[in-house]
């Protein structure tokens, strides 16, 4: 394991756990005292957590954003899976609003070979992978960018997705939690996420299992907003059930 990947597992135990101690670091990574102290002054410097006396506690607050380098390589085989059963949604002749984000941009990557196809988005990432595709018409907001996400922000964005009805719009989050909604969190990528939920027939909601009973720092819209939630098999079972109770179709995708 490199020392990113093994820092990486420790900050995704705080997350789990709010703290953890050396020990228990050592014991569960299977690795000396030393390269954990030396990990945990490495991650704090970085603003990721707080050391405290044997341990380490979470850090990050509700608005902290990963960044969008860090977030592609987690979870990449069930974003990949459930960008699979996403595009399986997508018929011939559908106008679809693609949102920024990591799986949003792995269901792009499935949609080079489409036919017939209109799609709208606020992501370069996307855009770059979609740009010499011959059987779809790609229009991009325009906008701000956000040079960390590479998205398209502001009221050019906004508006874009204002004027364009889609068929459906396969949108990305940072949290699903029951009683805040979808949450996300960048104030200004949010309001760009309402507008294009705002004028969608159909929204569906493309998130891992981790990203389910998580709240970020701004609510994008409620669950009565959604209409499918396509996900991977890890998904608690009560999850399952609380979403279904309140009319979202939950689509399981499958390796």
């Amino acid at each position: 394991m490199t020392p990113i990947e093994r820092r990486k597992q420790i900050l995704d135990l705080i997350e789990k756990q709010s703290s953890i101690s050396v020990f228990e670091l050592c014991r569960l990574l299977g690795v000396s005292e030393m390269t954990i102290r030396r990990d945990l002054r490495s991650l704090s410097n970085a603003g990721l957590l707080e050391r405290v006396y044997g341990g380490a506690l979470l850090r990050r607050g509700r608005s902290y954003e990963p960044p969008f380098l860090t977030r592609m390589a987690e979870n990449i085989e069930k974003k990949q899976t459930i960008a699979r059963r996403a595009a399986a949604l997508v018929v011939d002749g559908d106008s679809i609003a693609l949102d920024i984000g990591t799986t949003t941009l792995e269901l792009a990557k499935r949609l080079r070979s489409a036919s017939n196809l209109t799609v709208i988005t606020a992501s370069i990432h996307i855009a770059n992978v979609l740009n010499e595709t011959t059987g779809l018409r790609l229009i991009v907001t325009g906008g701000i960018v956000r040079n960390q996400e590479q998205s398209l922000i502001g009221h050019i964005a906004e508006r874009t997705f204002a004027d364009f009805h889609v068929d459906k719009a396969f949108v990305g989050v940072g949290g699903i939690n029951l009683k805040n909604g979808l949450t996300e969190y960048n104030v200004e990528d949010t309001l760009v996420k309402r507008a294009m939920i705002d004028n969608a027939d159909q929204v569906i909601v493309v998130a891992d299992s981790s990203k389910l009973g998580k709240s970020c720092f701004v609510t994008i819209a409620p669950l009565s907003a959604v209409d499918i939630l396509v996900t991977d098999p890890d998904i608690p079972a009560e999850i399952h059930e609380q979403l279904t109770e309140e009319g979202v179709q939950v689509l399981i995708a499958s390796p």
